[in-house]
């Protein structure tokens, strides 16, 4: 991400100061080599590896006014860097930028921010700029300081980039992680305050002091010297925040990529942007008030990269492994229950089982109508989860259990204690699967979409993954069928002989037409909201038009 990261900070004495900046640096393009400037280039790649020119430098020893509390690595530091193995870019730090046009940018950055770019109560996110200084993100906050004017001391991260829409895109992401960043220092200097408060109440000493105009100034540059490594008492501060810095320039980048579409982008690929904007909101809301200090300061100096345990025991590793395992006619049963969106339950001991189990199901679906809780200690209602994983000791309601919309899985050990078996193809040897239901409809005639895939599932001949693009084609097929029927029901309000003409065309009448029509209406449900919302607006538009 071509962006750039720094620490500000508002003294007393000197006004907006930046105290640390890290940015990324991309490796040079390829070039043909030229006789005689191998030798030469090697050379300049390693002044510049040493992550720092002397402009820097030399602009720092500029600033003799400079004090304590403005000032992060010494002038004869040679500053951090930390390179990525696998793009080749290396990520730079020290106090000012590398470049004198940055240093300008950044410079107006941190006075902006620490001035009149601010949100209400001073402290938060806020995002200004424009196309020819770049536009920032800014998150203002403050530090402890039992010395500082009003026991405090302003500081604001920056985040400086090009790129206004990427930047905006961001922000739940920059925000979520700033303040982990700015919690973590935050709670690191609120010790150390609570500590000095203790040995010398500062209050009580400043209200017992004669004030005078003309020692004021004097008082004052006393104090306004401490550095924010003295106010958290963190010894490799400087380190830290570049490891962090560091990640949150890759993680930023990387997260959002393009790729190329061909054609209109799929339900499935709408559904998930659409929850993962409602996920970050959420997290966004939230923020990290519900994590201890600790987990705050592991955070801020190692990072989370949100990684969970792989489970190696014995799993369903495809939809075919999947029937053979449960034989036929109980796979169709139960696949049967998952395309009708009755409420699917497994209840046994082994958590990772029961989850491939729901891994593999849920492909049946599009991504709208999953809903999966995938082992829980109690029963969850079947309007919030359709995939329920349940632990073998939690009783199941009457009126679930002896419902036609509910399926449930028995997963019973063959023997006890023997779950730590790493096989994958020992689910027979270790398990026995009792499937049932309250449904006395018959499963054999429809939908046609579980016909054509049992077709595909039995063809010894088709791989694994051809088969699965054998569902992808059979998925989209039929929501296809799904936005026409909903476009002529729900939209246009047509009546049931019409409905029933269109059902005609769609090819969804004949044997297993009951199932069909079951299939599209809970079909309905997964349509992702701006497909009915473009919808409903094109509709409304016309309607309009002719009006007028």
């Amino acid at each position: 991400m071509n962006a750039l990261v720094a620490l500000c900070h508002f003294c007393e004495l000197h006004g907006p100061r930046t105290l640390f900046c890290t940015e990324a640096v991309h490796p040079p393009a390829p070039s043909p080599p030229q006789p005689g400037s191998a030798l030469l280039g090697d050379r300049e790649a390693e002044r510049e590896g040493e992550g720092l020119t002397m402009r820097a430098n030399s602009s720092a020893t500029q600033r003799a006014d400079m004090c304590e509390g403005c000032r992060s690595l010494p002038v004869s530091h040679p500053g951090f860097v930390s390179v990525d193995t696998e793009t080749g870019i290396r990520f730079l730090s020290h106090q000012h930028p590398r470049q004198a046009q940055l240093f300008s940018v950044v410079r107006q950055a941190c006075v902006r921010s620490l001035s009149c770019e601010v949100c209400p109560g001073r402290e938060g996110p806020i995002f200004f700029g424009d196309e020819q200084h770049g536009f920032v993100f800014s998150h203002t906050f403050f530090i402890k300081d039992s010395l500082a004017r009003g026991f405090q001391r302003w500081y604001s991260i920056v985040m400086v980039a090009m790129d206004r829409i990427y930047l905006i895109n961001s922000w739940p992401f920059l925000l979520r992680h700033l303040k982990l960043t700015i919690q973590s220092l935050q709670s690191t200097a609120l010790k150390v305050f609570d500590s000095e408060q203790g040995v010398c109440p500062q209050r009580a000493v400043r209200m017992n002091s004669a004030f005078s105009p003309a020692v004021f100034p004097h008082q004052r540059s006393g104090n306004a010297a401490r550095s924010l490594p003295s106010l958290t008492q963190h010894p490799n501060l400087w380190a830290s925040l570049h490891a962090s810095f560091s990640w949150l320039l890759k993680a930023c980048g990387s997260r959002l990529t393009e790729k190329l579409l061909e054609g209109a982008p799929t339900e499935d690929t709408l559904v998930l942007i659409e929850r993962q904007t409602e996920q970050e909101e959420e997290m966004n809301a939230e923020g990290a008030g519900g994590k201890s200090e600790s987990a705050q300061c592991r955070d801020f100096l190692f990072g989370d990269d949100g990684k969970g345990e792989e489970y190696c025991g014995p799993n369903f590793r495809s939809l075919r492994h999947l029937r053979q395992v449960l034989g036929a006619a109980e796979f169709r049963q139960l696949a049967w229950h998952v395309l009708m969106g009755n409420q699917v339950i497994w209840r046994g001991t082994d958590r990772g089982l029961i989850q491939s189990a729901f891994n593999v199901l849920k492909t049946l679906l599009p991504v709208g109508c999953v809903r999966v809780e995938a082992y829980s200690s109690q029963y969850e209602e079947a309007y919030r989860y359709n995939f329920l994983g349940l632990s073998p000791d939690v009783q199941i309601p009457a009126h679930v259990s002896s419902s036609e919309f509910t399926v449930l899985v028995d997963v019973l050990n063959v023997e006890q204690g023997c779950v730590h078996v790493v096989c994958d193809d020992d689910v027979l040897s270790l398990y026995q699967f009792s499937i049932s239901s309250a449904n006395t409809q018959p499963v054999d005639k429809g939908p046609t979409l579980l016909n054509k895939l049992e077709v595909a599932l039995t063809n010894e001949n088709l791989s694994v993954e051809v088969v699965s693009h054998c569902l992808l084609c059979l998925k989209e097929e039929w929501m296809n069928k799904v936005k026409v029927l909903f476009k002529f029901t729900k939209v246009d309000g047509r009546g049931r002989d019409d409905t029933q003409k269109v059902l005609v065309l769609l090819g969804a009448t004949g044997p297993g037409e009951e199932d069909n029509v079951r299939l599209l209406k809970f079909w309905m449900t997964g349509l992702s909201k701006t497909y009915k919302s473009h919808l409903m607006t094109a509709v409304r538009g016309v309607e309009r038009t002719l009006s007028q």
